[in-house]
């Protein structure tokens, strides 16, 4: 997972995106091939780039773009599995040309990359989306919603119809997301959908990803714990817990962990 570990622990925003997102896709697929996924992408640039006239503008660009992906592809919207983990794989989107806005945008923002075209993601609270662009106010993009085209003020109403969150006087998150904050969010969506199904060891490859990004999370040793308990790794175990209290030392919750702690080490001795 070169890439992948490249952009969450070294911050190398260089790294490539398709193939961070295909080796985070790995988790879930842990034979997976990448090539394939990256030569389909190819594909769809290479498709894109023969409907697109020389010189087209941004505007000209998107629209060409949305309807050969979402339109003539059919890429949509997995209304119907939503929280399936397949939505969080760059390769099942890909295939099943379903997903959700975060995995859709990526598709929309690599094809773009591979014909030089300013494509960006943009991490709206409850909702992803793509824009057109960096300066101003730029052109959005909703790929879950068959590429509607939207301005800022629609991105604001979304965010806030989809979370109650007003980001009026928070323009910043209108800006460009780095490749970091995609993945980590792409890694959380997992992360949600393991948890969903109850798949515990999955969730401790997905935390593991995540706690490269971001050592410093009490919170994320906690939950690795948890789930090294509930698959009977309880060395692993102990030392998550015991890296929780160290990082969160007036966490509300340290007395109950404390005690399971002791109790691992307990058990853990007498198992010796």
């Amino acid at each position: 997972m070169e890439a992948l570990q490249r952009i969450l622990l070294d911050r190398d925003e260089s790294a490539p995106l398709d193939v961070a997102a295909l080796e985070l896709a790995r988790v879930e697929y842990p034979r997976m091939e990448l090539e394939p996924f990256l030569d389909l992408l190819d594909s769809h640039a290479r498709e894109l780039e023969e409907r697109v006239p020389e010189g087209a503008s941004g505007v000209e660009y998107v629209k060409i773009a949305c309807e050969y992906l979402f339109d003539e592809l059919g890429f949509r919207g997995n209304t119907e599995r939503y929280y399936s983990a397949e939505n969080s794989c760059l390769s099942q989107v890909l295939l099943n040309r379903t997903g959700i806005p975060i995995t859709l945008a990526v598709v929309l923002i690599e094809v773009s990359r591979r014909l030089d075209r300013p494509v960006y993601g943009v991490s709206l609270p409850g909702h992803f989306v793509a824009r057109y662009g960096v300066e101003g106010e730029g052109l959005f993009i909703d790929c879950f919603h068959g590429g509607r085209l939207m301005d800022a003020d629609q991105c604001r109403e979304l965010a806030l119809e989809v979370s109650g969150v007003d980001i009026a006087s928070n323009p910043a998150l209108l800006e460009a997301a780095t490749k970091r904050s995609i993945l980590v969010r792409m890694l959380n969506n997992l992360r949600n959908a393991y948890l969903r199904e109850e798949n515990f060891a999955s969730q401790i490859a997905v935390l593991g990803l995540l706690l490269l990004a971001m050592p410093q999370s009490a919170d994320g040793y906690k939950q690795r714990g948890v789930c090294h308990m509930a698959t009977k790794q309880y060395g692993s175990a102990l030392a998550d817990f015991q890296r929780y209290l160290e990082l969160c030392p007036q966490a509300a919750d340290r007395a109950l962990v404390e005690e399971q702690a002791e109790r691992l080490k307990r058990f853990l001795e007498t198992s010796l």
